[in-house]
């Protein structure tokens, strides 16, 4: 198994993330659990269902998988593309989250996970046991916008510090005066993406430190919710994906982060860079080994996700991975097929 690095996001270029020549069924895959022979066959008779060449030479499938919202905009924008170089072949990625995506992941109902945190040592050990190897791959970079309504005129930046107190759990009702002086003393209305979000477990690291986010905060998967809650109030604030706020930064503000070097606001410069720090981070997705050894439908698109995915992750609003790290992952990939 091998670990990489990090990748990005943007504008929604399509409507719900099935696409593909006919939206058909998506395959049942089996949950193995210990690389035995039987978990073997199964996934030989899910690659042949789903692994046919037509009588033109044309190559036929189905490919599916799912997990984080954030990464949805660049591999939304991936599958796209893809359908219309292999239209015979159907590609399919929910959202339910990083962590729901693992889970499906791990119960080998997909043949990629999409997530915008790196793996946790536990759900790479539930993948050990159920025999599934798998590959990391980076897709681009994400800055974790934070974003206040644009009637809001008091917050010109945060501290990491404040941030921190801000979000934090303390038993009592915050309002924006308790986080700096002069500010009103209005209750400040939280917005977050939920626990099942890598987003929020982003956050959740880097700074609420793993400690209880505040109890009155608003939690949904869907990210616009997200945006029209912070829209609706000048006393509230969010977070979420950098391609997000892209695509809302005409109604909303942008809140810069000073983390001991002075403010920085979120750009494509200061995201690849690392100045907008602690909030820039990778997004990947993880590919099943046995997807692409067993399934040329999945290694082809796989393929094509890798060689398009920085300049579709631009496309949409997030930003791309050096080159070499998309060349590492391509070698890696093509030594599975």
């Amino acid at each position: 198994m091998k670990s990489f690095k990090y990748l990005a996001m943007t504008t929604m270029l399509g409507s719900a993330i099935f696409l593909a020549a006919c939206g058909g069924e998506e395959e049942e895959a089996s949950n193995g659990t210990d690389g035995d022979a039987t978990d073997a066959e199964t996934s030989e008779n899910e690659d042949a269902a789903s692994d046919t060449s037509s009588e033109d030479g044309e190559l036929e499938g189905q490919v599916t998988g799912d997990g984080s919202s954030t990464v949805a905009p660049i591999m939304e924008a991936i599958v796209e593309e893809y359908a219309a170089v292999q239209p015979e072949v159907q590609v399919s990625s929910g959202v339910s989250g990083t962590g729901g995506g693992f889970e499906k992941f791990i119960a080998g109902e997909t043949a990629f996970s999409n997530a915008s945190r790196p793996i946790k040592e536990e759900e790479a050990a539930a993948l050990e046991e159920a025999g599934i190897e798998y590959t990391e791959v980076e897709l681009g970079f994400d800055g974790l916008s934070v974003v206040v309504s644009q009637e809001n005129d008091w917050v010109d930046h945060l501290t990491v510090e404040e941030l921190k107190a801000m979000w934090v759990e303390s038993g009592e009702e915050k309002t924006w005066a308790d986080i700096r002086e002069g500010w009103p003393e209005e209750p400040i209305e939280f917005y977050s993406p939920g626990t099942d979000s890598g987003t929020y477990d982003y956050f959740n690291e880097v700074i609420l430190e793993e400690e209880d986010i505040v109890r009155s905060a608003t939690l949904s998967e869907d990210d616009n919710v997200l945006v029209q809650g912070v829209l609706g109030s000048p006393n509230a604030i969010g977070y979420f994906g950098y391609a997000y706020y892209l695509e809302n930064q005409d109604t909303l503000k942008v809140v810069p982060i000073d983390n001991g070097e002075g403010p920085v606001e979120p750009t494509n410069e200061t995201i690849e860079s690392g100045e907008y720090a602690p909030l820039s981070r990778p997004l990947f997705t993880y590919v099943k080994n046995s997807s692409i050894s067993e399934n040329a439908a999945a290694a082809d698109f796989i393929t094509f996700a890798i060689e398009n995915a920085g300049d579709l992750a631009e496309a949409v609003g997030y930003v791309r991975a050096p080159q070499e790290l998309y060349d590492e992952d391509m070698e890696t990939i093509e030594s599975l097929k």
